[in-house]
């Protein structure tokens, strides 16, 4: 499977692994690459998240499987950060308490991206009044970059602006895209790293059943 890439080389070790999640193009900056690969973001990863392999998806199965997405193996609370909108206005995660919050980051060069982003949108349309938000986090571009993407694919839920890329490294971020689930304690539910079709129908029926859940 081919990954969609800022750089002309592939990582390494890549292989076996790389083909059992969904497209995700790399995140490779002059600046950033040495902490994206710090031995604490591995750690975090390594320790706290399992692999679901998406290859092992079925129809019918269990939704995580179904959706290839990754749950953790043990509690542990998302990373709390406050990041600016685009108008400069401050989001902070920790006002979401209380409601589930799909995290989503991601960059306007990232084409798997660009791909998933309506399915995301119609999420936020039909589950917004129902405790679910769908929240963007681009990856160290500038509002004047941003603006016409939201604009061309229509996107109206909230984006927020990571400028030095430190919220994420602290989540792990390696790749875009990676979508996150935090419930709503605060804590992370799953993650998904690389696109996915938002709009399938496990993916329609999991959200819908998610968000009628009692809290």
């Amino acid at each position: 499977m081919r990954a969609e890439s800022r750089e002309p080389r592939a990582e390494s070790g890549a292989g076996t692994a790389a083909s059992r999640e969904p497209r995700a193009a790399r995140v490779g900056t002059a600046r950033d690459r040495n902490g994206l690969a710090a031995g604490a973001v591995l750690v975090f990863l390594s320790l706290v998240l399992s692999c679901l392999p998406a290859a092992a998806a079925k129809a019918g199965s269990d939704p995580l499987q179904a959706l290839g997405l990754q749950a953790p193996k043990e509690a542990v609370d998302a990373p709390d950060f406050s990041l600016p909108d685009l108008s400069g206005k401050q989001i902070p995660l920790k006002q979401l308490r209380g409601k589930l919050v799909f995290l989503n980051f991601f960059a306007t060069w990232c084409g798997p991206c660009r791909e998933e982003m309506p399915g995301m949108e119609r999420l936020h349309r039909a589950h917004q009044g129902n405790g679910l938000v769908v929240l963007s986090v681009n990856v160290q571009e500038s509002a004047k970059t941003i603006r016409p993407f939201l604009q061309a694919l229509k996107l109206s839920f909230p984006t927020v602006m990571d400028a030095e890329g430190a919220v994420s490294r602290e989540y792990g971020v390696r790749a875009l895209p990676v979508s996150f689930l935090i419930g709503r304690d605060g804590k992370i539910v799953w993650r998904a790293i690389g696109g996915r079709d938002w709009e399938s129908p496990q993916a329609r029926q999991y959200f819908t059943q998610l968000v009628a859940e009692k809290r």
